[in-house]
């Protein structure tokens, strides 16, 4: 009877904080469009990814990059790309934000045997990477030579273009508030006890 009562509390408690999170993700996301870093928005929302990852696994941190993908779909975010290749556009953002969530997930569930706060520390750090790589290589693949267009106007090339205006300020402002907010959050979760 115990176990039973102590599995529905862990199982209430892990569906609240999906639920917390899938709003958070939501509300960062919304928020964040109103923090430019050159031509695109500033991203918020691999905070509460890494969040989900830690705290509610693999599956945790694929919802809640699913649920950005489809935000930034919906919501316009992605209108410059979606006016060039509607199936590329789709498959870079869902694939970006689910892939970023599962790697999170993925650091965190290996690292946290030797070390939870190392591990936390390294799935912040690795979130805003995959998110960045998967999208540069979704530019490669499908937008190249829209880019290719946009970077000769600047007087730049496709590869410059790519890193120094679609993804550089961007990126390092992500790592960094990921790398000072995700471990301070835990922390004050006192995380260690409900994992």
């Amino acid at each position: 009877m115990k176990s039973n009562i102590r599995s529905n509390s862990e199982n209430i408690r892990k569906i609240t904080y999906l639920a917390l999170l899938t709003a958070i993700v939501l509300i960062f996301q919304t928020l964040g469009s109103f923090i430019h870093l050159g031509p695109f928005q500033a991203s918020l929302v691999l905070i509460p990814i890494v969040l989900g990852a830690a705290l509610l696994g693999i599956g945790g941190g694929a919802w809640l990059g699913f649920v950005f993908g489809m935000h930034v779909l919906l919501c316009g975010d992605a209108a410059l790309f979606l006016a060039i290749d509607v199936p590329g556009t789709v498959i870079v953002v869902l694939l970006k934000g689910v892939l970023c969530g599962v790697a999170a997930g993925v650091v965190f569930k290996f690292l946290k045997k030797i070390n939870q706060y190392l591990a936390v520390w390294i799935a912040a750090f690795v979130c805003p990477i995959v998110n960045t790589g998967i999208f540069l290589i979704g530019c490669k693949v499908f937008f190249m030579e829209a880019i290719s267009a946009w970077a000769s106007a600047e007087g730049m090339s496709a590869t410059a273009y790519m890193f120094l205006i679609l993804v550089g300020g961007n990126f390092i402002f992500e790592l960094i508030l990921n790398l000072i907010c995700v471990p301070v959050i835990l922390r004050l979760l006192n995380f260690r006890k409900q994992i």
